[in-house]
């Protein structure tokens, strides 16, 4: 079985930091990326098993790039996750009518961080597999 890569897409250096070495622990492949301008572009030429987007990003913001990626037919099928610590009234909602896969909230729990990182992309895995 392949090694699964992960693109996060992060402003935060703590929060970023804190995500790879927790997902490279656990043997993924992981990219830091600082901005959504540069992450549409290594996204759409990396082919991520999984994106973790932020939403509050400097420029664009992550729904948006998240939009974008979904409406690209070189990233469409790229699995995007938003995290967020702005956990709103109807941002779960603006996340999955913008493509996204998932929702989780900051701070992460480094316990069940990966976890739910697991379990999502099993979910993905299954989806991807019933419609075939």
């Amino acid at each position: 079985m392949k090694t699964k890569t992960i693109v996060i897409v992060e402003d935060n250096e703590l929060n970023l930091e804190l995500a790879i070495d927790l997902l490279e622990i656990h043997g993924y492949n992981v990219l830091g990326i600082r901005s959504a301008e540069e992450a549409l572009h290594l996204i759409a030429r990396l082919q991520p098993d999984l994106v973790l987007m932020d939403i509050a990003l400097p420029g664009m913001d992550g729904l948006e790039a998240a939009k974008r990626l979904k409406s690209d037919e070189k990233t469409v099928h790229i699995p995007v996750v938003v995290v967020s610590a702005h956990a709103m009234q109807g941002d779960r909602e603006s996340a999955v009518s913008a493509g996204c896969a998932g929702y989780m909230t900051k701070p992460i729990q480094t316990r069940t961080f990966v976890q739910s990182i697991e379990k999502l992309m099993e979910e993905i895995d299954d989806l991807r597999m019933s419609s075939r």
